[in-house]
């Protein structure tokens, strides 16, 4: 298997992305990567070659770019030769921390939608108590969606939950203002009817508050009201902790009181980090497309890797083709 990684996306570029593609070489087999950048930016943290190759270019689409011009503009940069490797088949995915943005618009100019796909869906997989975690999407690829659109990304992500996260019938919801039958806008009462006749397990309405508890395996929602529910979960969890260190190092017998809790502690870090479930796929594209966050360390470049070719290998692509195929014959 031959994946592409934008060795220069990112705030960490390259160190912890050729650092996190050596990584996932040495312990999957029939790994190859190819990392697309600047070769004399790379190689000082290349210490390992093995079933890794690199396509020079000294172009990169920073954060300040806008998205679509930059990918049309920018025909060089790392972030749309890898998805040019992917588009010509010489790999079989990608995977970026790079501009969002500009990751969206290279994976439907140059990567291709999934024939039968309205609109891809930006779709991270979040923490949740019971440590099983939870696909909530979209979060920002679109921000305007059709009741059609979140019915196509909760079979996309139904296909993905079962395949690649091993949940037999996976828990649908649909982020709403309330639990009960009825309760919306316009967009989510028809939206709930026709999940309903979805070949997906749906169970109805899930509240915003109860996404982290494990009330389902997916969660479907507008990329407007999702990226706001990602915002405020990831603000929530930063002040959380921001207030947790500055209360256990206010005095001395609270250091006393964090040294003593110190394992406990970091293995909740290690419960609600993000890096241990991937990065945020973007769903409904001819290949996978794998967002890792910006600010991804090794680790977290490691997991998303590992993300792409369990899609690769359990062929989410093909499978949510076809779901939605028959969906089609179904309506006609």
């Amino acid at each position: 298997m031959r994946l592409a990684v934008d060795a220069m996306g990112g705030d960490n570029a390259p160190k912890e992305i050729v650092e996190g593609a050596m990584a996932a070489v040495s312990q999957l087999d029939d790994l190859h990567i190819i990392l697309v950048g600047d070769e004399n930016k790379i190689n000082p943290f290349l210490t390992d070659s093995k079933n890794i190759e690199i396509i020079h270019t000294e172009e990169v689409i920073t954060g300040d770019d806008e998205p679509v011009r930059a990918v049309r503009r920018k025909k060089n940069a790392s972030l749309v030769l890898m998805a040019n490797e992917v588009k010509e088949g010489r790999a079989d995915a990608c995977i970026s921390a790079g501009n969002t943005g500009a990751l969206m618009s290279a994976g439907l100019f140059v990567v291709g939608r999934i024939p039968g796909i309205d609109r891809p869906a930006l779709s991270p997989t979040l923490p949740t108590i019971d440590g099983e975690g939870v696909l909530l999407l979209d979060v920002g690829a679109n921000v305007d969606a059709k009741p059609s659109h979140l019915v196509q990304y909760a079979i996309m992500g139904s296909v993905y939950a079962e395949k690649v996260r091993n949940i037999k019938k996976p828990r649908i919801g649909l982020l709403n203002v309330g639990t009960e039958d009825g309760k919306g806008n316009d967009l989510t009462k028809k939206a709930f009817t026709e999940l309903q006749a979805a070949p997906i397990n749906f169970i109805g309405n899930v509240e915003a508050r109860d996404i982290l508890h494990g009330v389902a395996d997916v969660v479907v929602t507008d990329g407007f009201s999702g990226n706001v529910a990602l915002k405020t979960i990831e603000g929530t969890a930063q002040t959380i902790f921001k207030l947790l260190k500055e209360t256990l190092m206010s005095s001395m017998k609270t250091k006393l009181a964090a040294g003593m809790l110190k394992n406990d502690l970091l293995s909740l870090k290690d419960k609600l980090d993000y890096s241990e479930y991937g990065g945020a796929g973007l769903f409904g594209l001819a290949a996978p497309v794998i967002k890792a966050h910006g600010s991804s360390n090794a680790r977290a470049i490691t997991s998303a890797i590992k993300q792409a070719k369990h899609m690769v290998d359990y062929d989410v692509t093909n499978t949510i083709k076809t779901t939605v195929e028959t969906i089609k014959l179904d309506k006609e």
